[in-house]
């Protein structure tokens, strides 16, 4: 298999030691490590660190080897393609240092936007926030305080092709801005299976996964009424399966029974930023490597 498309450089690359990140699956098989630590050995990169996990009930096996090396990441690609194919490998090399794009939608709950553009501004998010879209304003002067464009999209109900045009303006905004990542930071509404096809495996979403029972409005006030014990939220890819995407983090808190509605929601508000901002960090660190309806996650 070939690779995907790498994200545009704008400038040439000087051939100066750089930092790179090979990333894999691949059937299963004897010769594959040997394969790549031969590669990099023989075009003059040493291992920072190497992670692999063979999946006994898939037969994939999946590798991320971080390097170093005085080369660019083009001719990496280009040498490293007859030791993908070989394997029928699917296969990724990027440049380790260089951030990935990313684009955030919200709608009126905040904390998860917030969160990700304060990790982004301190450096604790190696991401670059290319803009903030919303089907409401709540949030536009939130974006301007961090320098971030804010696109107001809105999906009209009623409107029999409203869905479909703040779809196709989104598409165009990611495509202008050379976007690799979109991330739901509670963005509350149901895309349609034609974009998620376009953006599989680059889109994200956090929603409260330990309370599957309660659906639609307060969720939180819902669970407190039958008593629950455990608050959590899961980060996954989006699929045209609405919450039922490949799983990339969990994050779980333990409440008790004197906890209000209203403190069982600030609960959630923690753990949801807690574990879409791991997600967010290990997919733009290409740790995280699709399984079929599950991820491998090296962290």
């Amino acid at each position: 298999m070939s690779q995907s498309h790498p994200a545009p450089v704008a400038a040439a690359e000087s051939e100066q030691t750089g930092q790179f990140v090979l990333t894999l699956s691949c059937p299963d098989k004897q010769g594959i490590v040997h394969a790549v630590s031969s590669y990099l050995f023989m075009t003059g990169c040493n291992i920072e660190d190497s992670q692999q996990f063979g999946d006994h009930d898939t037969g994939l096996f999946f590798m991320r080897v971080h390097f170093t090396g005085g080369t660019t990441v083009d001719k990496l690609r280009a040498s490293f393609s007859a030791v993908g194919d070989s394997f029928r490998m699917d296969w990724q090399i990027h440049r380790a240092e260089e951030k990935m794009r990313v684009v955030l939608m919200v709608s009126k709950f905040g904390h998860c936007l917030n969160d990700l553009l304060f990790r982004s501004r301190i450096g604790a998010l190696p991401v670059e926030i290319a803009a903030v879209v919303s089907n409401h304003t709540d949030f536009a002067e939130l974006a301007a305080s961090y320098d971030v464009p804010f696109h107001h999209i809105p999906v009209k109900k009623g409107t029999e092709n409203s869905k479909e045009e703040a779809e196709a303006r989104l598409l165009r905004l990611v495509e202008d801005e050379r976007v690799e990542l979109v991330v739901l930071a509670r963005y509350m509404q149901v895309l349609s299976d034609n974009l998620c096809k376009q953006l599989s495996g680059r889109i994200i979403n956090i929603h409260h996964s330990f309370l599957p029972s309660f659906k639609g409005a307060k969720p939180y006030h819902q669970a407190h009424v039958r008593g629950v014990k455990l608050i959590g939220a899961t980060a996954h890819y989006v699929t045209a399966d609405l919450d039922e995407g490949p799983i990339i983090e969990q994050e779980v808190e333990r409440v008790g029974h004197e906890v209000t509605p209203e403190q069982l929601v600030a609960v959630g508000r923690d753990v949801e930023c807690q574990a879409l901002a791991r997600a967010v960090k290990w997919h733009s660190e290409h740790r995280v490597l699709l399984n079929g309806q599950r991820t491998v996650v090296f962290t």
